[in-house]
């Protein structure tokens, strides 16, 4: 009895310790107010060179956050490094984040499509990757249908703006953005021709 005791205690602690990780659906819609400009009231941007974020994983997005957060404290030099992104989040706290990253998550994704010429060999390069040049496939972390994988936070890439897709391969490749756990993304970039680039970002816009 003790031990079943001492069990379900750990039970209940680790169940609130995940609660209070949680963030508030509706204390996030009123702090994303300010993330519409750019994003959208319900995370859909209106403007292809910023991310849709609706029904994105939520620990992606609070992640990413607080990437933005750690190179706005460090002048760029960790995390993330985003002029625009580093000022928005500067303020927020960590509760803050988990409220929006709860907000955003919540919404319905964006839907987009793909050129009927180019879903063939959109979707031989997502699934199987290159083997000639050792570029891996796509569906390995971000799953069949590029709803990515919450708990490894692995982000939902389908139907995302092609432009913001390839601006972020190419930020990869370069090491302009060097947040990606162990350096899987750069190693996958660095890899990739401007031409598969554009083929797999035109792909993922018709991909839910």
């Amino acid at each position: 009895m003790k031990k079943f005791a001492i069990i379900l205690g750990l039970f209940i602690s680790s169940t609130s310790v995940a609660m209070a990780q949680q963030g508030d659906v509706e204390a996030g819609k009123q702090k994303s107010q300010v993330c519409a400009a750019c994003h959208g009231p319900n995370g859909v941007s209106p403007t292809d060179m910023y991310p849709n974020l609706a029904g994105q994983h939520p620990k992606y997005i609070y992640k990413q956050l607080m990437d933005f957060k750690t190179a706005s404290e460090t002048g760029g030099e960790q995390g993330r490094n985003n002029a625009i992104m580093m000022g928005q989040v500067a303020n927020l706290s960590e509760q803050d984040m988990k409220d929006l990253a709860a907000y955003f998550a919540a919404q319905d994704p964006a839907k987009g499509d793909t050129p009927e010429d180019l879903i063939a060999k959109g979707s031989d390069l997502f699934r199987r990757g290159n083997p000639e040049t050792n570029i891996p496939s796509c569906a390995g972390c971000h799953g069949p249908r590029g709803n990515g994988m919450g708990l490894a936070a692995f982000p939902d890439i389908s139907g995302q703006h092609p432009a913001y897709v390839i601006s972020q391969l190419e930020n990869f490749r370069s090491g302009k953005r060097a947040n990606d756990p162990n350096g899987m993304m750069r190693g996958v970039a660095e890899k990739m021709t401007d031409e598969e680039m554009k083929l797999l970002a035109e792909y993922l816009h018709g991909l839910y």
